[in-house]
């Protein structure tokens, strides 16, 4: 079981990803130091949250932590470097866009990125560290923002429905019209569109 107190030296980041198994967008991290004195009730696991209570949330968490940041790795880098290394490049990203440098991150999952303080992985930080709870929230609405953006520009691949999940009407919709600039073209279903029959 976490036990955050015998971490209480210095300011102490949880970090989190949103978007690694979609088949198009950027992959989303986030990173927030919260503020103690200003406890925000209500955070969990994005996953488990109404599309609201996460936005209601998101503001919460920009208000009254001490810092946060949200980056982003890119379509070309996750087609580069590979899903993983592109995740673990945008948590860097986040950390290092704190107004506060932290003294430990703890990190949700079981990779660790490379970053100029401790490292801690949690294996469901998201739903077991409070301040990982708020950075998945804020990974997950800044990703979900970006998705509809990315409808207005390809609005007949139906990303506000799916957010480029490989559902079924989002696979019908790439076998139809073909891969968009923002699919990943190094992910299985998006590659099978572009080779040729």
């Amino acid at each position: 079981m976490f036990d955050a107190s015998q971490n209480d030296s210095g300011h102490c980041a949880g970090v989190d990803e949103a978007g690694r198994g979609p088949l198009a967008g950027d992959v989303y991290a986030a990173a927030v130091i919260l503020d103690p004195m200003r406890p925000i009730a209500g955070l969990a696991d994005s996953k488990v949250l109404s599309e609201k209570k996460r936005e209601h949330l998101a503001l919460a968490i920009k208000e009254q932590s001490l810092c946060w940041s949200v980056a982003v790795a890119t379509v070309e880098e996750i087609d580069l470097l590979n899903i993983l290394q592109a995740t673990l490049l945008a948590m860097k990203r986040a950390v290092e866009g704190l107004s506060i440098p932290p003294e430990l991150a703890w990190v949700d999952g079981n990779q660790a990125p490379r970053l100029n303080c401790r490292v801690q992985t949690i294996v469901k930080g998201d739903a077991l560290v409070p301040a990982i709870s708020a950075a998945s929230i804020l990974a997950k609405t800044a990703r979900d923002e970006e998705l509809k953006r990315l409808h207005m520009l390809y609005p007949h691949y139906a990303f506000d429905q799916h957010k480029g999940y490989g559902t079924a009407l989002h696979l019908a919709r790439l076998k139809q019209y073909g891969p968009s600039p923002v699919h990943r073209r190094t992910f299985a279903p998006v590659r099978a569109c572009l080779e040729p029959t």
